[in-house]
């Protein structure tokens, strides 16, 4: 099998692989004027996937999307309130988890001087316009066709 390799004058050539194709535009995307990436199309395929990469990393961590999940909304929490809604996580994960969201602009952190120190937790702008990303994501995610497993009749 082949892959076509295109560019937007047509087709420069071929080269072996899994029928997949690699850039350009194709059938009813081409008729339609859509490009393959849709409203990136300012994207290549590899600088596409490269910024999805990108995005991952800074979300990937065992606890960062239960974090953020619960800062979703414009809430304001507290270290100790946060300690209390994920009680699965160590304080240590927790504020790495924490310092890394901010570091990468998502959460912002608020030190109010006084005696106990209070300290509080909330999304940034940028933060919370992950919101709807995730939630697509998530929708996506429960959409996951179900696979027969080898072996399995169709009747179970």
């Amino acid at each position: 099998m082949f892959v076509s390799l295109v560019q937007d004058d047509g087709v420069v050539g071929e080269t072996p692989g899994d029928g997949l194709r690699v850039g350009g535009l194709a059938g009813e995307e081409a008729r339609d004027g859509r490009g393959l990436l849709g409203k990136h199309d300012h994207h290549t395929p590899v600088t596409a996937a490269s910024g999805i990469e990108g995005a991952i990393r800074m979300l990937e961590g065992r606890w960062k999307l239960v974090i953020l999940f619960h800062l979703f909304g414009g809430k304001t929490l507290r270290f100790s309130d946060l300690e209390r809604a994920i009680p699965a996580i160590s304080q240590k994960m927790l504020i790495q988890q924490l310092r890394q969201l901010e570091q990468d602009g998502i959460v912002a952190r608020i030190v109010h001087a006084q005696v106990p120190p209070k300290v509080e937790y909330h999304l940034t702008d940028w933060g919370q316009s992950l919101c709807p990303a995730l939630d697509e994501l998530l929708t996506w995610a429960e959409r996951r066709p179900v696979l027969k497993r080898e072996g399995e009749s169709s009747a179970s």
